[in-house]
């Protein structure tokens, strides 16, 4: 009889504090911090030499010195024009459907009435200029270009720039074909070979040109960095956030599944395996009630694990500390416990899914019911596959059109919209012992704010009171 591969959780029998069940959850470790002493280095070379560092470090970490860090229109053209017709083909549709999701969560100004002369106002205003970070790694992510730049095209974003790993098998240091073909079915031609740490220094500062390619300045600053990456990105990214925008500080990729004795173990076995092919860390976790579900998904794993093409990849991801079955009592503490977990992707494999899903509060996404499985959601389900992750699903959104917009609030009063408070103003700044907000606002009404001994005299003068 072979050992399972997934450790088991049993919270049955136990009747636990919010604390406790947030401690009792598998969890990936974030570990930025000690990544911060060797990314701190680099974010101030490219801070320092610009286009010279980013070469510098392309050769180190990736392998090959990006003849130009700017990838060329030409290349990314004829990225195009090699695309396997039925690569390009899912391509398209999974634009299509990302852009009609993301049309939708447009958000639309509005304006509140408060009285005669009273009224505020909030415009939605979209982040000029945004970098997006498209990893490489262990995989081949076109997916991730169209998650960053559909919703920020959708909101109106005017400069968009694009940085991607160059490719150590390209005589020229280019990216991946398919990404570089990607960033051209959206109409992105601002896209930089240039990866990892490096690449966040490079929108977060600009960098300077090197090379006469490069030009006086290769790349601008941006405003904001969104889009995944490892360990070294994600501290990048936490490391120049005091100044410019992130989506997030990503950790590894997770699956939550709630699934009672009615689920397939199959499809819950496959869906688990679907997540640990990311990468070792990513965190593989199933909520049930039913211990011969428990069983049969353990023995679907041994099974299937060594069926699959990166099955070391898998098996370390499924038993690490990260992952594991939990066993509990009935569907109400497996939702309790998902919830406590606050799954990146959270699948409901249940009877009565509508009735789960409505009591789910913590999740980046939510799959409902066993034909939408998370791959849907990874390629096109025309939803963002860029969501929160490590428990920040607690408080956090997936990336969307509101990631690249700022709310901004508009206030108009006239005369009489003013006057009819302005004394009550007044009254609330001397209360917090900042008498010139109020004398601000007295000002426009009366003559000698300042003169405390005829102020309430002057007011009612005035028609304040």
């Amino acid at each position: 009889m072979s050992e399972n591969i997934m450790r088991t959780i049993d919270l049955r029998g136990k009747n636990l504090s919010r604390a406790e069940l947030l401690a009792a959850m598998p969890r990936a470790a974030m570990g930025t911090s000690e990544a911060s002493d060797l990314v701190r280095p680099i974010l101030d070379d490219v801070r320092e030499r610009g286009a010279a560092a980013l070469r510098d470090f392309g050769e180190k970490f990736d392998g090959v010195r990006p003849t130009n860090l700017r990838v060329p229109a030409e290349a990314l053209q004829a990225a195009v024009e090699t695309l396997d017709p039925e690569v390009r083909a899912a391509i398209e549709e999974s634009v299509r459907r990302a852009r009609a999701v993301a049309a939708s969560q447009v958000p639309h100004d509005f304006h509140t009435d408060l009285a005669d002369g009273a009224r505020v106002s909030e415009r939605w205003i979209p982040i000029q200029r945004v970098g997006l970070y498209v990893p490489g790694g262990k995989a081949v992510y076109p997916s991730s270009v169209i998650m960053n730049a559909v919703p920020a095209q959708a909101a109106g974003v005017e400069s968009l720039a694009i940085a991607t790993p160059p490719s150590k098998g390209d005589p020229d240091g280019l990216p991946n074909k398919t990404i570089l073909a990607t960033c051209a079915i959206l109409g992105v031609d601002e896209v930089y070979a240039v990866g990892g740490a490096q690449a966040i220094a490079m929108f977060a500062y600009g960098a300077k040109g090197s090379e006469p390619q490069d030009g006086d300045v290769l790349c601008d600053p941006v405003d904001k960095i969104t889009g995944p990456g490892n360990i070294f990105v994600a501290t990048a990214k936490s490391l120049v956030s005091a100044f410019v925008g992130i989506d997030a500080v990503a950790g590894p990729t997770e699956i939550g599944i709630v699934a009672d004795d009615s689920a397939d173990p199959r499809l819950l076995a496959a869906d688990l395996i679907g997540q640990a092919e990311h990468d070792e860390l990513a965190g593989s976790v199933l909520f049930t009630d039913s211990v011969a579900v428990a069983d049969a998904v353990q023995a679907e794993l041994d099974a299937r694990v060594p069926r699959t093409k990166h099955a070391e990849r898998v098996r370390t991801s499924l038993s690490g500390s990260q992952s594991a079955i939990v066993l509990t009592d009935g569907l109400d503490q497996s939702i309790d416990a998902a919830n406590a977990y606050a799954a990146e992707h959270l699948e409901i494999q249940t009877r009565d899914a509508d009735a789960v899903v409505r009591r789910v509060k913590n999740a980046g996404a939510i799959f409902r019911g066993p034909y939408s499985p998370v791959p849907l959601g990874d390629y096109m389900s025309g939803s963002n596959h860029v969501l929160p992750t490590g428990g920040t699903a607690r408080f956090a959104a997936g990336l969307g059109v509101h990631t690249f917009m700022k709310p901004v609030e508009v206030i108009e009063y006239d005369e009489e919209g003013l006057k009819a408070i302005a004394a009550r103003i007044n009254a609330f700044a001397v209360s917090e012992d900042l008498p010139a907000h109020g004398e601000s606002v007295l000002t426009r009404f009366v003559a000698d704010p300042y003169d405390k001994a005829t102020l309430r005299d002057q007011e009612t003068e005035a028609g304040l009171r």
